[in-house]
């Protein structure tokens, strides 16, 4: 059945798959970006099922603005796929106050912000499915991503938690943690190295940018492959709370799953016993 999407961050990358492939498979699609011109281009130009329209997503008025020009077009939002992200890269000292607010405005304040405008017509609609991106650093704290990791960990307590709000009313949710894809957020345009240089991390924040930088478009992950799962998700009437993506994702979180477990249990003598008296009478 043909679904109307709505994708953040369309210009390149992963978004562009997505709407790529949304397309080709029959759906509608509201394709978005800062250059609604730049979206046409990646996506191939006009087309009678598609709306490229602009989108800041830290401008809550902005995205008030995109659903509404949706629900004008194609009466309708059934998926709303939150992808459009950037990354701020650097040790935490090394990285401003102002990079720091920054990256949890564009990584976590967007899709709230997104999510915010296309809830009212899903609701209406007693139907939709928020997928939101977030990422491997969003269940495990990465060297040389804490400003990255925060927003994405946030991602990740917003949408579990949203999911308990919007379940009764018919709308599903699910986050996406993929591993390293080759997304382009990466490319100069979508990194941000840190403003700050201390001399107590020089030599490391050198060699890890370094490293940073040639892992672009060495990444392991195919970001056609994982939007082509992201379609086979949205179709699906039960989807999954939480989608892993890339095999280098599944092992580390399962390792991650297995590391809890074991803190869990060490902490059972002494956590456990921190209730006050009457309450284990």
């Amino acid at each position: 059945m043909s679904k109307v999407f709505l994708v953040t961050g369309d210009g390149r990358g992963l978004g562009a798959d997505i709407a790529r492939q949304a397309l080709a498979a029959g759906h509608q699609v509201v394709a978005t970006g800062r250059r609604p011109e730049h979206v046409l281009q990646a996506l191939g130009g006009e087309q009678d099922n598609l709306l490229a329209t602009a989108l800041d997503i830290t401008d809550p008025a902005a995205a008030q603005r995109a659903v509404q020009a949706a629900t004008d077009r194609f009466g309708r939002i059934d998926v709303l796929v939150n992808n459009a992200a950037n990354f701020y890269a650097g040790y935490f000292e090394e990285i401003s106050d102002a990079q720091m607010r920054a990256q949890i405005e564009t990584n976590l304040f967007g899709p709230m912000n997104v999510t915010r405008a296309v809830l009212p017509v899903m609701r209406a609609q007693r139907d939709g499915h928020v997928i939101t991106i977030s990422s491997l650093a969003g269940v495990i704290g990465l060297e040389f991503c804490v400003a990255y990791a925060a927003a994405k960990f946030g991602v990740e307590g917003f949408m579990e938690s949203l999911a308990y709000d919007v379940e009764p009313l018919g709308i599903r949710t699910t986050i996406v943690e993929p591993g390293f894809f080759r997304t382009e957020l990466l490319v100069d345009s979508s990194t941000t190295w840190a403003d700050l240089s201390i001399g107590d991390y020089a030599e490391r924040t050198g060699a890890t940018k370094k490293q940073w930088q040639s892992m672009n478009g060495q990444q392991p992950g195919d970001p056609a492959k994982l939007a082509a799962a992201l379609l086979t998700i949205a179709g699906q009437d039960k989807p999954p709370a939480r989608f892993v993506a890339g095999a280098d994702a599944i092992d580390a979180v399962a390792a991650k799953a297995d590391n809890l477990l074991a803190q869990s249990d060490a902490s059972r003598e002494l956590g456990g016993a921190l209730a006050h008296d009457d309450a284990r009478a």
